[in-house]
């Protein structure tokens, strides 16, 4: 059973980690490769086109910020690179933490012009304040030498970046439902990223119901 379990976890710590690089990495290449005007009808780029030169930049910060976080999440996650190669996961935790909050407070910013409108300023306001707050309170909880709640609120934060991929899973499935993309973001203003953070609460009371390793604190956390 412990056998079938420990796979489980590795596929599905797999499926994340490729499809959080494989969005980190295509995702924002459409939008860093040529001008939104010249992208056409897509959603969120003609939207975005019209607005000021201030607001393109906003925007691109937000995706490579928030893209580097996903880029960088599954390292920092991942149990057997902490223990292997501390020091690296501390340097790279650090960059994360900064790509998270860069990531975050651009869309803070971005989230009053959303094209899903008072639901996207509500649902992508709220992602972005609890985007900056996850980190933070990790950060905090690692420099006071408290590893296991440094790890619970990176999990929280990963869950919150992870939004980038469950966002366009969500257009693609209501796209043939509703009919135009439009209708079908705006369920995603809270459905890109309630239903991880759930399931992130979920994994972590399950884990903390079961015997732990305790895992050292690193030299010079933080």
């Amino acid at each position: 059973m412990a056998t079938v379990l420990t796979t489980r976890r590795k596929i599905g710590f797999g499926w994340l980690a490729l499809t959080a690089v494989a969005i980190a990495v295509f995702a924002p290449l459409p939008y860093l490769t040529a001008p939104l005007e010249e992208m056409g009808d897509s959603g969120l780029a003609s939207h975005y086109a019209a607005k000021p030169a201030w607001v393109h930049a906003v925007l691109y910060t937000h995706m490579v910020g928030s893209g580097l976080a996903l880029l960088l999440c599954p390292a920092q996650l991942s149990a057997k690179v902490r223990r292997r190669w501390p020091k690296f996961h501390r340097v790279l935790g650090r960059i994360t933490i900064v790509a998270m909050l860069v990531g975050g407070t651009a869309g803070a910013v971005l989230a009053p012009m959303s094209i899903a409108g008072v639901n996207g300023m509500a649902g992508f306001g709220l992602l972005a304040v609890l985007s900056v707050a996850f980190p933070v309170l990790g950060l905090r909880a690692i420099r006071r030498g408290d590893p296991a709640a440094h790890r619970r609120w990176m999990v929280r934060a990963f869950s919150l970046v992870y939004a980038g991929v469950m966002l366009r899973v969500g257009v693609i499935l209501l796209l043939p439902v509703v009919g135009d993309f439009d209708s079908a973001y705006a369920f995603m203003p809270f459905g890109s990223w309630v239903p991880n953070l759930l399931v992130a609460e979920w994994v972590l009371r399950r884990e903390q119901r079961r015997p732990q390793r305790r895992e050292p604190v690193p030299v010079g956390a933080g």
